[in-house]
Protein backbone atom coordinates (compact mmCIF):
# COMPACT_ATOMS: atom_id res chain seq x y z
CA UNK A 1 0.00 0.00 0.00
CA UNK A 2 3.03 2.60 0.52
CA UNK A 3 4.41 1.85 -2.39
CA UNK A 4 0.94 3.12 -4.43
CA UNK A 5 0.61 5.70 -1.73
CA UNK A 6 3.81 7.39 -3.00
CA UNK A 7 3.08 7.01 -6.75
CA UNK A 8 -0.72 8.67 -5.75
CA UNK A 9 1.49 11.84 -4.43
CA UNK A 10 3.80 12.22 -6.91
CA UNK A 11 1.11 11.84 -9.34
CA UNK A 12 -1.78 14.00 -7.32
CA UNK A 13 1.35 17.03 -7.05
CA UNK A 14 2.56 17.16 -10.36
CA UNK A 15 -1.58 17.51 -11.93
CA UNK A 16 -1.81 21.13 -11.42
CA UNK A 17 1.66 21.74 -13.40
CA UNK A 18 1.33 19.27 -15.69
CA UNK A 19 1.15 20.85 -19.30
CA UNK A 20 3.13 24.22 -17.80
CA UNK A 21 6.57 22.91 -16.22
CA UNK A 22 9.79 21.33 -18.08
CA UNK A 23 10.48 17.74 -17.17
CA UNK A 24 13.41 19.15 -14.41
CA UNK A 25 10.67 21.32 -12.40
CA UNK A 26 8.27 17.79 -12.35
CA UNK A 27 11.64 15.59 -11.29
CA UNK A 28 11.73 18.28 -8.40
CA UNK A 29 7.85 18.49 -7.58
CA UNK A 30 8.24 14.73 -7.32
CA UNK A 31 10.86 15.12 -4.75
CA UNK A 32 9.35 17.49 -2.57
CA UNK A 33 5.77 16.02 -2.53
CA UNK A 34 8.01 12.75 -1.53
CA UNK A 35 8.91 14.66 1.45
CA UNK A 36 6.20 16.79 2.16
CA UNK A 37 3.47 14.34 1.44
CA UNK A 38 4.88 11.90 4.04
CA UNK A 39 5.33 14.69 6.44
CA UNK A 40 1.72 15.60 6.38
CA UNK A 41 1.05 11.80 6.57
CA UNK A 42 3.07 11.42 9.64
CA UNK A 43 1.83 14.87 11.29
CA UNK A 44 -1.67 13.19 10.74
CA UNK A 45 -0.75 10.08 12.68
CA UNK A 46 0.77 12.50 15.53
CA UNK A 47 -2.01 14.46 15.73
CA UNK A 48 -4.44 11.77 16.41
CA UNK A 49 -6.91 12.70 13.41
CA UNK A 50 -9.22 10.12 11.37
CA UNK A 51 -8.31 10.23 7.78
CA UNK A 52 -8.20 6.39 6.22
CA UNK A 53 -5.49 5.97 3.00
CA UNK A 54 -4.25 9.58 4.11
CA UNK A 55 -6.10 11.36 1.72
CA UNK A 56 -5.69 14.70 3.50
CA UNK A 57 -1.77 14.36 3.28
CA UNK A 58 -1.55 12.59 -0.42
CA UNK A 59 -4.51 14.03 -2.24
CA UNK A 60 -5.20 17.57 -0.27
CA UNK A 61 -1.23 18.79 0.41
CA UNK A 62 0.02 17.11 -2.45
CA UNK A 63 -2.64 18.75 -5.11
CA UNK A 64 -2.08 21.99 -2.28
CA UNK A 65 2.19 22.21 -3.21
CA UNK A 66 1.75 21.54 -6.85
CA UNK A 67 -0.02 24.34 -7.41
CA UNK A 68 1.91 26.62 -5.40
CA UNK A 69 4.70 25.34 -7.07
CA UNK A 70 3.06 25.75 -10.68
CA UNK A 71 4.23 30.22 -9.82
CA UNK A 72 7.36 29.08 -9.11
CA UNK A 73 8.78 26.69 -11.24
CA UNK A 74 6.21 26.71 -14.69
CA UNK A 75 7.89 28.71 -17.92
CA UNK A 76 10.40 31.92 -17.41
CA UNK A 77 8.90 35.17 -18.72
CA UNK A 78 10.22 34.52 -22.39
CA UNK A 79 7.57 32.20 -22.94
CA UNK A 80 4.80 34.44 -22.39
CA UNK A 81 4.45 35.84 -25.64
CA UNK A 82 3.93 32.75 -28.14
CA UNK A 83 5.07 35.35 -31.10
CA UNK A 84 8.51 35.08 -30.02
CA UNK A 85 9.02 31.97 -27.19
CA UNK A 86 11.21 29.78 -28.23
CA UNK A 87 11.27 26.04 -28.98
CA UNK A 88 12.21 25.22 -25.27
CA UNK A 89 8.91 26.19 -23.97
CA UNK A 90 6.40 24.05 -22.59
CA UNK A 91 3.37 25.55 -23.61
CA UNK A 92 4.39 29.38 -24.82
CA UNK A 93 1.65 32.01 -23.95
CA UNK A 94 0.38 30.56 -20.91
CA UNK A 95 1.58 30.67 -17.30
CA UNK A 96 5.20 32.08 -17.06
CA UNK A 97 6.82 32.02 -12.98
CA UNK A 98 6.87 35.07 -11.33
CA UNK A 99 6.48 36.43 -8.14
CA UNK A 100 3.08 37.56 -8.81
CA UNK A 101 2.15 34.05 -10.05
CA UNK A 102 3.29 32.37 -7.37
CA UNK A 103 1.46 34.64 -4.93
CA UNK A 104 -1.98 33.55 -7.32
CA UNK A 105 -1.51 30.31 -7.40
CA UNK A 106 -1.12 30.73 -3.21
CA UNK A 107 -3.99 32.68 -2.94
CA UNK A 108 -5.94 30.45 -4.91
CA UNK A 109 -4.76 27.21 -2.90
CA UNK A 110 -5.56 28.83 0.14
CA UNK A 111 -8.96 29.81 -0.85
CA UNK A 112 -9.90 26.14 -2.18
CA UNK A 113 -8.44 25.14 0.79
CA UNK A 114 -10.73 27.30 3.24
CA UNK A 115 -13.68 26.68 0.81
CA UNK A 116 -13.55 23.05 1.14
CA UNK A 117 -12.76 22.71 4.98
CA UNK A 118 -15.94 25.06 5.70
CA UNK A 119 -18.45 23.11 2.86
CA UNK A 120 -16.73 19.61 4.26
CA UNK A 121 -17.73 20.63 7.89
CA UNK A 122 -21.04 22.17 7.48
CA UNK A 123 -22.49 18.94 5.32
CA UNK A 124 -20.46 16.15 8.00
CA UNK A 125 -22.11 18.25 10.64
CA UNK A 126 -25.45 17.58 8.85
CA UNK A 127 -25.35 14.23 8.39
CA UNK A 128 -24.17 13.41 11.76
CA UNK A 129 -27.40 14.81 12.51
CA UNK A 130 -29.05 11.79 10.62
CA UNK A 131 -26.56 9.05 11.24
CA UNK A 132 -23.48 9.25 13.31
CA UNK A 133 -19.89 9.12 11.70
CA UNK A 134 -17.89 8.38 14.36
CA UNK A 135 -16.92 4.62 13.89
CA UNK A 136 -16.79 2.42 17.13
CA UNK A 137 -13.86 3.23 19.44
CA UNK A 138 -12.09 0.08 19.10
CA UNK A 139 -12.05 0.02 15.00
CA UNK A 140 -10.43 3.72 15.81
CA UNK A 141 -8.18 2.43 18.54
CA UNK A 142 -6.82 -0.42 16.15
CA UNK A 143 -6.28 2.02 12.86
CA UNK A 144 -9.31 3.02 10.63
CA UNK A 145 -6.92 1.63 7.48
CA UNK A 146 -7.33 -1.76 9.11
CA UNK A 147 -10.61 -2.25 10.13
CA UNK A 148 -12.59 -0.33 7.45
CA UNK A 149 -10.27 -1.37 4.50
CA UNK A 150 -8.09 -4.47 5.51
CA UNK A 151 -4.52 -3.66 5.54
CA UNK A 152 -2.48 -0.64 6.98
CA UNK A 153 -0.35 1.87 5.36
CA UNK A 154 3.35 2.21 5.69
CA UNK A 155 3.84 -0.80 8.03
CA UNK A 156 6.96 -2.31 8.46
CA UNK A 157 7.10 -5.83 7.19
CA UNK A 158 7.15 -8.19 9.57
CA UNK A 159 10.29 -9.46 10.87
CA UNK A 160 11.82 -12.88 10.07
CA UNK A 161 11.88 -15.74 12.51
CA UNK A 162 13.18 -18.75 11.63
CA UNK A 163 10.21 -20.78 13.08
CA UNK A 164 7.66 -18.60 10.62
CA UNK A 165 10.20 -19.52 7.47
CA UNK A 166 9.77 -23.07 8.38
CA UNK A 167 6.25 -23.19 9.12
CA UNK A 168 5.93 -21.16 5.36
CA UNK A 169 8.20 -23.77 4.17
CA UNK A 170 5.95 -26.84 4.99
CA UNK A 171 2.80 -24.91 4.46
CA UNK A 172 4.12 -24.67 0.73
CA UNK A 173 5.16 -28.13 0.50
CA UNK A 174 2.18 -29.49 1.58
CA UNK A 175 -0.04 -27.46 -1.01
CA UNK A 176 2.60 -29.21 -3.51
CA UNK A 177 1.47 -32.30 -2.85
CA UNK A 178 -2.67 -31.24 -2.71
CA UNK A 179 -2.44 -30.11 -5.93
CA UNK A 180 -0.29 -33.03 -7.39
CA UNK A 181 -3.27 -34.95 -5.88
CA UNK A 182 -1.34 -36.84 -3.37
CA UNK A 183 -2.27 -36.33 -0.21
CA UNK A 184 -0.45 -38.03 2.92
CA UNK A 185 -2.02 -38.88 5.89
CA UNK A 186 -0.16 -39.73 9.19
CA UNK A 187 -1.84 -42.46 10.96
Amino acid sequence: VGLCVGAIAGLATITPAAGFVQPWAAFLIGILATISCYACCELRKKLGFDDALDVWGVHGMGGFIGSVLLGALADPEECGIPAIASKSCVNPGTVTRSGEQFAKQLAAALLCAVYSFVVTFALLKAINVVMPLRPQEENVRKSLDLSEHGEEAYTPPKAYTPEASAQQAARAEGDKHVEAGMVSVDV
